[in-house]
């Protein structure tokens, strides 16, 4: 019996991905380490979320039991990270999800997950440019006394609950103009950029020296509030108002922190020993950041009552309630760090899935499939991907951008999970060096987990979503369907169809 015979659900198996993968010289150099991938993770994912979204979720939503959110919401990452780790093991090539997706589930959701992961580093780079910029004002206007003209730091609309609307900043002399553009966003974009076609080992070191900097401002963050943890701030466990059901919401509304480790994946074909070593990777960076974001709840919530938690720079004022007055520059400097690995990480994670979706004829593959001769890196979308971000993070609004990361990640984990257990089924013999444990408890636990939290993430997420992959469906059905690679390739064809006879 023939299932799924449709084009639209043709699989591209692994073995025919492990064929291409040595058959092809023109690949990506392999120079990372497993200590690389941890630090990797690790930088893309702490960030924002840590030192803004905590004080938010903490005081409207979970209180102390904010560290309780925390854990479910790992729990949610780690049934996908064990898959993700089984997936990149056994097919160590760039593409993530979506080259996972196009192994098990066939082109058509192949094509979703990919659209879906541009959606999720793209607009994530934009919302982490954007907010960087603040800071980094901040920073110059603390540390060197230098006040930037405020419409060169702002997009010139902004966005709440009525939609779009013009934005109006106060300049240095009291009045009122309307903004200009994010200028430092486009700065540090193109500053990464730079780095980032220059070399994979040369973005490892410096999203390294990064990581190690953030780190250490966030150990010295929890040891210096430990001393003033109040235990009784603790009491009640729950909020007061949302009891039990604001713990759900807080994880779902809390994964914004957890958002990034996943992008270990894409460099899958860069690992030195893909088989060991992106295990490892995905999953150290997955315990780093929640023994930090853990840590760093029960210290906020320990000092000061979730009720007058400051929901803009939550860990500062606690602080410097406390006269801890070292806590804002160091954790500006904190920040500036985690934001610049975050947009160094997720820039260069977006070139390796459209690379992937180019190699199979579904991008146009001499710009998207372009590897420098010299430098081994996709030189011409990380240009392309630097741009686009740099005008998303100068013109977009931070409040826009925010609301849709989340639910396009937890779609991503959503099929990974389902990926490994459809392999399991389809290719049993496919040599597996790291096998998740308990399929398929674990991938079912993937799905449900991670599916349920796109539900506490509201319409109009759901809305924005739904309107991007429609988008996605039209460039699919116009341009990626007739140039699949599946489509011209006759012994591909014949290998992906004797998969589809069940």
């Amino acid at each position: 019996m023939r299932l799924f015979s449709s084009p639209l659900f043709r699989r591209k198996s692994a073995s025919l991905m492990l064929g291409e993968m040595e058959a092809d010289g023109d690949r990506l150099h392999r120079r990372l380490g497993p200590l690389a991938l941890v630090a990797l993770g690790v930088g893309a994912t702490i960030g924002s979320g840590l030192y803004v979204s905590t004080g938010i979720v903490a005081r409207n939503i979970a209180g102390p039991s904010l560290m309780l959110s925390f854990v479910i919401a790992a729990i949610g990452c780690g049934f996908a990270a064990l898959c993700y780790a089984e997936m990149a093991s056994m097919v160590p090539v760039a593409g993530s999800a979506y080259t996972y997706a196009y192994a098990t589930m066939g082109e058509l959701l192949a094509w979703i997950i990919g659209w879906d992961l541009i959606l999720e580093y793209a607009v994530g780079s934009c919302f982490v440019a954007n907010g960087w910029s603040g800071y980094f004002d901040s920073m110059l206007r603390n540390l060197m006394g230098i006040h930037m003209d405020p419409r060169l730091l702002s997009p010139p609309w902004d966005f709440g609950e009525n939609g779009f609307f013009l934005n109006r900043v106060k300049l240095l002399d009291g009045s009122e103009a309307l903004a200009w553009f994010n200028l430092p966003a486009v700065l540090v974009t193109l500053a990464v950029t730079v780095v980032l076609v220059v070399g994979i080992r040369e973005s490892a070191g410096f999203n390294a020296a990064m990581v190690l900097m953030n780190i250490a401002v966030i150990l010295t963050l929890i040891g210096a509030g430990a001393a003033y943890i109040d235990p009784k701030n603790w009491t009640p466990f729950l909020h007061e108002k949302h009891g039990w059901r604001g713990v759900a919401e807080g994880a779902a509304k809390i994964f914004i922190a957890y958002i990034g480790f996943d992008s270990i994946s894409t460099h899958a074909e860069e690992a030195r020993d893909p088989k060991k070593d992106m295990p490892i990777g995905i999953l150290g960076a997955l315990v780093v950041v929640t023994v930090l974001y853990v840590s760093t709840a029960a210290v906020l919530t320990g000092m000061i009552p979730y009720a007058q938690l400051d929901v803009t720079a939550p860990l500062a004022a606690a602080m410097q309630a406390k006269g801890l007055t070292f806590a804002g520059t160091l954790i500006t400097l904190g920040i500036l760090a985690g934001m610049t690995s975050s947009l160094l990480v997720g820039n260069l994670s977006q070139p390796r899935v459209l690379l992937a979706m180019a190699r199979d004829g579904l991008l146009p593959i001499k710009f998207f499939g372009a590897v420098h001769p010299r430098f081994k890196t996709p030189w011409k979308s990380t240009i392309l991907v630097g741009l686009v971000v740099a005008l998303g993070g100068a013109l977009a609004p931070l409040g826009f951008l925010a609301d849709l990361v989340s639910i396009g990640t937890l779609f991503a984990f959503v099929v990974v999970s389902a990926a490994v257990w459809i392999l399991r089924i389809t290719d049993p013999d496919l040599p597996r060096s790291f096998r998740t444990p308990f399929v398929p408890f674990v991938s079912t636990m993937g799905v449900l987990v991670n599916g349920g939290l796109m539900f506490w993430l509201g319409t109009d997420n759901w809305i924005r979503l739904l309107a991007w992959l429609i988008v996605g469906l039209f460039v699919y059905f116009g341009y990626s369907r007739r140039h699949s690679l599946l489509n011209r390739t006759p012994e591909a064809v014949g290998a992906v169809s004797a998969d589809l006879d069940v």
